[in-house]
């Protein structure tokens, strides 16, 4: 079952001044972040009241830890994924499959919480993350 919305995850290459705005001139607060395998840290998440975050990586660090192509990024073209907070996700996923939607197998994030992952019919991708005790949305770190 579909709880709430979880994030809106974004990347950049200026990561110093996505936080400067978030956090100095919008008033945000930064939750948790998550470092690189060096330790150094490359995703930060912003919240948004609860646990509903806007989710930002540097793009550079972010193919470094996970792989893939830096891009140029153009306006508009931050945008990655949403993500759904889902209860039950064994589940949900399960009752997904039954529908015919295909779903990755469910893994364990650096963030501590429990993810698979789904597309829409446009091929715009959908994170569903299970909350577990141990998981930095609800910790903070």
């Amino acid at each position: 079952m579909i709880r709430q919305l979880a994030h809106l995850n974004f990347v950049t290459n200026n990561l110093p001044a996505i936080i400067d705005f978030y956090v100095n001139k919008l008033g945000m607060k930064v939750q948790f972040t998550l470092n690189n395998n060096e330790g150094v840290p490359f995703g930060y998440y912003f919240g948004c009241g609860n646990t509903t975050f806007l989710e930002f990586f540097d793009q550079a660090l972010a193919v470094k830890q996970w792989g893939g192509e830096v891009q140029a990024l153009t306006p508009g073209t931050r945008y990655k994924h949403f993500c759904l907070e889902v209860v039950g996700l064994d589940e949900y996923r399960q009752n997904l499959l039954e529908k015919g939607v295909p779903v990755t197998e469910i893994t364990l994030g650096m963030d501590n919480s429990r993810q698979a992952w789904i597309t829409d019919p446009d091929g715009n991708a959908i994170e569903l993350m299970e909350y577990g005790p141990r998981s930095l949305q609800l910790t903070g770190g």
